[in-house]
């Protein structure tokens, strides 16, 4: 057994380098037959080359394929690489859209404050709502104005559009506003165009109740609601919001307000006109008061 492989391994090595040196000396000659620059040499290797090549498709179909399929991995990683940079100016593109809305939106609401028409003796402070403090029992909401802007107690607020409520408390730098949803809020009110007076009561619902209406024939839904300005505590004609009628047939107020965003009141400056309380004068048809005419009586009186 051991001699039948070395007689094999003595027949195989001279045959392995016998081949080796055919192949080389074929490519030596090929070599030098590709180097050759003769026109016979010329058409002898185009001859060999439409023999050779056609026939050696199948061979290099796989090197094509690698190729190919290297190719489009790299066009492949390419797509990648530039969707994960529009997803990232996508995001970009998303934080500058909700900021420019945002800027639109607080535009808009203090392009409504500049369009409410006001009373020319009326002026007053812009304020932005800190804090909503709503509750099931209390509707109010927090300004950033206070004291040290001049505000008091009793003050209007308005948005855009129409009458939000009132100031009860006043801070340094703070001011509470009590919304005309709350329970606590009666004010007087006019309604047009029956000019009928009457109060609008908060009861904690976005359409306040309207009580103590002097004739409820004259009123009829869509009338327009505004502030009486009795008893000195709004500024009189400030939008309020327009009359409605509830399922259970009571009248409520459809506010002008949009409180669901309420992000910037104008707070009224009311001036309240000064009480009299000193008694007048009657003017007799003399002239003279008939105050001032009896006091000059009883000074002669006492004179004689």
């Amino acid at each position: 057994m051991a001699k039948d492989r070395s007689q094999s391994e003595d027949y195989l090595g001279p045959l392995k380098r016998l081949l080796t040196g055919v192949l080389i000396l074929c490519l030596i000659g090929l070599f030098i037959l590709w180097r050759i620059d003769s026109p016979r040499v010329e058409r002898f290797r185009a001859q060999v080359v439409d023999k050779v090549v056609p026939s050696f498709d199948w061979a290099m179909a796989p090197v094509t394929g690698m190729v190919n399929l290297v190719r489009d991995f790299q066009s492949y990683q390419r797509i990648v690489e530039q969707n994960q940079e529009l997803r990232s100016e996508l995001q970009q593109m998303k934080a500058w859209k909700e900021a420019a809305q945002q800027l639109e939106q607080e535009n808009a609401r203090l392009l409504d404050l500049n369009n409410v028409r006001l009373d020319p003796r009326l002026t007053y402070v812009t304020g932005v709502v800190l804090a909503d403090s709503g509750s099931p029992f209390r509707q109010s909401v927090l300004l950033n104005v206070g004291a040290r802007d001049g505000i008091l107690d009793g003050w209007a607020t308005m948005d855009g559009i129409g009458l939000v409520g009132r100031i009860s408390g006043v801070g340094q730098n703070t001011a509470r506003v009590i919304l005309l949803t709350d329970t606590s809020s009666q004010i007087p009110i006019t309604i047009q165009p029956s000019g009928q007076q009457a109060i609008l009561s908060g009861d904690n619902t976005a359409a306040p109740l309207i009580t103590f209406l002097e004739n409820g024939d004259l009123v009829r839904a869509g009338d327009r609601v505004i502030t009486s300005g009795d008893g000195g505590v709004f500024p009189a004609g400030v939008l309020v919001g327009h009359l409605a009628e509830d399922p259970s047939g009571r009248l409520r107020v459809r506010l002008s307000a949009d409180y669901e965003r309420l992000k910037f009141l104008r707070v009224l400056r009311n001036q309240a006109a000064p009480l009299i309380s000193d008694p007048g004068a009657l003017i007799t048809p003399g002239g003279a008061p008939l105050a001032r005419a009896d006091t000059e009586a009883e000074e002669g009186e006492v004179s004689q």
